[in-house]
Parts: structure tokens; sequence; C-alpha cells
């Protein structure tokens, strides 16, 4: 599956400037520390210095609630400059996604990447303590690109999960990797060279 050509550079003017990237982990017990900590590694060491990768550890790991993880992120939207882009593991996305429909930023962001995300709602998990993900396309901005990315090893998120999303968000693209897993085998080195090159399929 292959996704098209989005312009995700920084504005021009600013070369010296690092890029914001907010990466919003996964849940469980330790998956900061011992599990999604491997994919920001995996992400700084193919970006290099030019990027600002922040990774806050969200409230409750193991039993994520989304209210106190909303109130994190929006206090880290707060924190970015304009044309930050937004990446989100697992849960981490789905929750990301939700709050970037809910929060009204002053500035724009550049992209929201989610990977492996959970869909909420009918054909996906239940959604409980949030709306069904399907009624959060009229509250994304058209102009700020959604990228899906999905193995097709994830055991613990079937692949089903990004067609879902790819029906209710309708100008997100999406990209299937092969033979990865639920961790993208700890390797993001296709979103690294997507952000890079401000292409979302190789040339």
């Amino acid at each position: 599956m292959m996704l098209a050509r989005l312009d995700i550079h920084a504005q021009r003017g600013e070369p010296n400037m690092s890029r914001q990237i907010l990466f919003v982990q996964g849940a469980g017990e330790c998956v900061h520390d011992a599990w999604d900590n491997k994919l920001v590694r995996s992400l700084e060491a193919r970006l290099g210095p030019q990027y600002d990768v922040r990774y806050p550890r969200m409230p409750n790991e193991a039993e994520p609630l989304y209210p106190s993880w909303k109130a994190a992120l929006f206090k880290q939207f707060d924190e970015l400059d304009d044309n930050a882009i937004l990446i989100g593991h697992s849960i981490g996305g789905t929750f990301l996604i939700h709050a970037v429909a809910e929060y009204r930023p002053k500035q724009k962001w550049s992209a929201v990447f989610l990977i492996a995300a959970p869909f909420l709602g009918e054909g996906g998990w239940p959604a409980d303590e949030t709306d069904p993900t399907t009624h959060l396309a009229d509250e994304l901005r058209a102009d700020v690109p959604v990228l899906l990315y999905h193995g097709t090893a994830d055991e613990e998120v079937p692949p089903r999960h990004m067609e879902l999303y790819t029906r209710a968000i309708t100008h997100a693209s999406a990209r299937l990797l092969a033979d990865r897993d639920h961790q993208l085998n700890n390797d993001l080195s296709h979103i690294a060279q997507d952000i890079r090159h401000g292409r979302q399929s190789p040339e």
C-alpha cells in the first residue's frame, strides 16, 4: 500500500532550528522504559540532530485512561512550535488522534503519524471513555496529513484496524509493512525516511 507524496518539510528560512517531534508511547507495564524507548532510539538514530524528539512519560501507562492522557497531551501540544510532527504508537496513537481532534491549536501541525494504532468503535476495540473513532473525521483538519503504518505480523492489533482508519479519516494515507510486528520490529526507518524526505513512498 503506497502513500502519496506530502510536503512535511520545515518552513524555509529556519535551517538552523531543530524540528520538533512529539512521540506518544503505547500502554502497558514498563512500556515507556522497556519497549517504546527502542522505537524512539530507532527514530533518533535515523533522523539525526536536526530533529528534537520529545518522549514524555504518559500517566498510568499500565492502565491508561483517555481523559488523563488527553490532559497530558494538551500540555505537550502547548509547548510545540509550528510544523511540529506528532507520532503515536499503539493506544498512544489512538489517544493522540482523538486529542488532536479536540485540541484547537494556535500552531499548525506538519503531520500526524499513527503506528499500529487500534481503532475504537465498530469493527475495532470497544470505545469506553472515548467517542468512537468514526466520529473524528469531521473534527480533523483536512490540511494536516494523517499517516498510518501497520505491520502484517501484528498479533496485538490486527492490520484491519488500519483499514478502518482509512474509512473513517478519508484524507489519511496508509502503508502496510510486510513481516513487521506490533513494534514494527523496533525499526522506524520507513517513518524516518518519510519525515526526512517529505514523502510517503520511496523514489
